[in-house]
């Protein structure tokens, strides 16, 4: 094979759908407008520092911290695997060939069916299905998936068809055999 077979490429990179950051983000604009039309009307000063200190602790809890999970949760589809990075500060990376075969089924509730994206379950035949949460584009990935495996399958069974054919007479190829005998 030469190296331009063999190289792997990247397919897609992936990430949830950013539908998740939609309410985050809503929160982050009452509380920018809410600091905005308050600050400095109480008549205390430590009352407009509670405000400053409330509005930063609720953005970093309810949008920051948010922000920070999705932007740690990555897929990654190369020619070869499936490549799934999450944490951000302990991070957990965990792979797929295509090569071992494995079934692909696509979940999508009505939120995620009107904005076509879905779970993608991969079931390799553990215990519990790897599942992609929310990726967007869902039906094209799992048939991405599906010509990826089919494509990183049919080479090995071309090559051990080979390799059985150079090492077998041309009296065994012959699959033509009367009862009890070879």
């Amino acid at each position: 094979m030469s190296d331009s077979q063999d190289a792997e490429r990247v397919v897609a990179r992936l990430r949830p759908h950013g539908r998740a950051l939609f309410w985050p983000s809503v929160l982050l604009i009452t509380v920018a407008a809410a600091v905005g039309y308050f600050q400095g009307s109480f008549a205390e000063s430590w009352q407009n520092i509670a405000l400053l200190s409330g509005a930063a602790l609720a953005v970093v809890l309810l949008w920051l911290l948010p922000l920070v999970a999705w932007l740690g949760k990555r897929y990654v589809i190369t020619t070869r695997r499936i490549i799934l990075r999450t944490g951000f500060f302990v991070r957990i990376r965990q792979e797929l060939l295509h090569s071992r075969g494995y079934d692909v089924t696509v979940r999508q509730n009505a939120l995620q069916s009107m904005f076509r994206s879905g779970n993608i379950l991969i079931n390799t035949g553990l215990d519990r299905p790897v599942v992609l949460r929310d990726v967007p584009g869902a039906d094209l990935v799992q048939a991405a998936l599906h010509d990826l495996m089919e494509k990183s399958l049919n080479p090995i069974a071309a090559r051990r068809q080979a390799e059985a054919s150079r090492t077998s007479s041309p009296r065994d190829q012959d699959e033509t055999t009367a009862w009890g005998q070879r």
